[in-house]
């Protein structure tokens, strides 16, 4: 598949039947800077849901958990009962982990301290060595790697600020998600060296 402006270049992924989904996933979300908290509270959300599952079938729940998590307004998942976290379990349009769903509200919770104090979880996030994305260049995937000392201190951090399912390799592919760090090869259309010849 050619990138949207018509190179030739490639997608990292996303191609091939039934992955139109994917495709677009990668094309306006994977790697793009973001600074709204709700927005990066989803995917702390999703991204704690997808530990030991595929990306793909995130993506496909991720309309049943912004319906079962309250449009991902982290006051309101905090204030969830461990009644309204019960009925979760057995609700189809998510990952029906008794763990991942009670983990959501002790992020949430979490995620709302942070908040009170660095004024934003973008503000926290996007601090220190992580005030601009990470630019990478690799040729193939298997060179991308699954954790670095960055994702190893966030993860740390949200560990002892008692957030669950926040582990290095977890933390990393949020990263990634959320424009941290950009993980687009460098034969992808969508890496930023492309996006600049195609300007």
């Amino acid at each position: 598949m050619t990138g949207a402006d018509g190179s030739g270049l490639r997608r990292c992924f996303g191609d091939g039947p039934g992955k139109e989904f994917y495709a677009e996933y990668h094309d306006k979300e994977w790697g793009v800077p973001v600074h709204d908290d709700r927005t990066l509270f989803e995917f702390l959300l999703l991204e704690g849901a997808q530990a030991g599952l595929s990306w793909e079938t995130i993506l496909r729940k991720r309309e049943g958990y912004r319906e079962a998590f309250r449009g991902f307004d982290w006051d309101a998942v905090a204030a969830m009962t461990d009644a309204d976290l019960e009925r979760l379990a057995s609700d189809t349009r998510i990952v029906r982990n008794r763990l991942k769903i009670r983990a959501a509200r002790a992020n949430a919770r979490a995620f709302a301290d942070i908040r009170r104090e660095f004024g934003s979880f973008s503000a926290y996030l996007w601090s220190g060595s992580r005030s601009r994305p990470r630019i990478n260049s690799w040729e193939r995937s298997d060179q991308v790697p699954v954790a670095t000392p960055e994702s190893e201190a966030l993860s740390r951090d949200l560990q002892r600020r008692e957030m669950k399912f926040v582990g290095p390799t977890i933390m990393y592919s949020y990263m990634q998600a959320v424009g941290v760090v950009n993980d687009h090869l460098a034969g992808c259309w969508r890496h930023p060296s492309n996006q600049r010849r195609a300007e």
